[in-house]
């Protein structure tokens, strides 16, 4: 039966003192394990353990890991291209309607875990995107050869 912790002493202390007993008694001298290096103190620091740990854990292998990242690239492709994409387009429903798709896949990519690299870009805002685009539009229009377009 072991002591009653004397109440002018820490509980910090009173649990050293404990484990110092115990050593004197011999109780950790035969213990497995003891003298060898913890498991897993071989492989260099890696500062993404816990994420790899946590997909390893929730069945995610690598080939999510790389799909993911592929769609982080296609996502961020598709961002750069927006405008040349919404250029040809004639309708300002169906622009309104890329842009949210783009959107939603902008988020469903910040609320994946980190495959990679961070997505590192923005929603769009719909009406300033859908703004330019009318400007655009129209000084297209007003340049020379682009009579009977619309």
């Amino acid at each position: 039966m072991t002591e009653r912790k004397p109440a002018d002493v820490s509980y910090e202390d009173w649990v050293d003192h404990q484990i110092r007993q115990a050593e004197r008694r011999g109780e950790f001298a035969e213990l497995p394990g003891r003298g060898k290096p913890l498991p897993g103190n071989e492989i260099e620091y890696d500062a993404l353990w816990w994420v790899k740990a946590k997909m390893k854990r929730e069945g995610l292998g690598q080939e999510q890991a790389d799909a993911s990242h592929s769609l982080v690239a296609v996502c961020r492709r598709d961002a750069e291209e927006l405008p040349a994409v919404l250029a040809r387009i004639e309708d300002e429903a169906e622009v309104r309607r890329r842009i949210a798709e783009l959107n939603k896949r902008i988020t469903d990519l910040h609320l994946m875990p980190p495959p990679g690299p961070p997505l590192g870009i923005p929603r769009f805002k719909v009406d300033e995107v859908v703004r330019e685009w009318r400007q655009a539009r129209k000084a297209a229009r007003r340049r020379p050869g682009a009579a009977g377009r619309d």
